[in-house]
């Protein structure tokens, strides 16, 4: 497989989604194309061997697609940080501002996540921040795990939108594969 996939020529671009002035970054084509997909995979993997990860949580739902598969190749768990009422038990939950509403995130209380643990969190997108804060805040209130071994690990970045540095402002490391301008 060859490393000069450009990963950015296979996300879709979708104007007015989820409503006007909107700029939604679609990551179908991207999943849909094996090789352009392993490439993300791989470089997202590497990112977090780097950080030295002991756990993997996903970020309901598109956290899960790239989630899972890196901790299969990391060999460490992987834990879902779902929406309210997706996961039985007793739950952590954290609620958050989004760019158009609000919303929280849970994670069970049962979950393996030790405070001596290097965390990665994995979603697709980061946009305003808000929800791999929340995530990250779940993790370090209620689980004790240091915020220093917390990563924030994404597919995109939209830097205009001002996440990755509200991210970095909360004491979170962030690091993401490709950039896009606007909203």
């Amino acid at each position: 497989m060859s490393n000069s996939i450009d990963l950015k020529n296979h996300i879709r671009t979708v104007s007015g989604f989820p409503k006007a002035g909107i700029e939604f970054r679609d990551i179908t084509s991207l999943i849909e194309n094996p090789k352009a997909f392993n490439k993300s995979l791989m470089d997202l993997t590497s990112l977090a061997m780097s950080f030295g990860a002991d756990k993997i949580v996903g970020i309901e739902s598109r956290g899960f697609v790239f989630g899972a598969p890196l901790a299969r190749d990391l060999e460490v768990p992987f834990v879902m940080a779902r929406k309210p009422g997706k996961l039985p038990g007793h739950v952590y939950t954290q609620s958050y501002d989004l760019e158009y509403g609000s919303a929280s995130l849970s994670i069970q209380c049962n979950t393996a996540i030790q405070s001596t643990d290097k965390v990665v969190i994995i979603d697709d997108l980061i946009a305003t921040g808000g929800t791999a804060v929340a995530c990250a805040d779940i993790l370090y209130n209620a689980f004790d795990v240091a915020k220093e071994n917390i990563l924030i690990l994404a597919l995109i970045d939209l830097p205009d939108l001002g996440g990755s540095a509200i991210i970095q402002e909360q004491g979170y490391a962030v690091n993401t594969l490709i950039e896009f301008e606007g909203e």
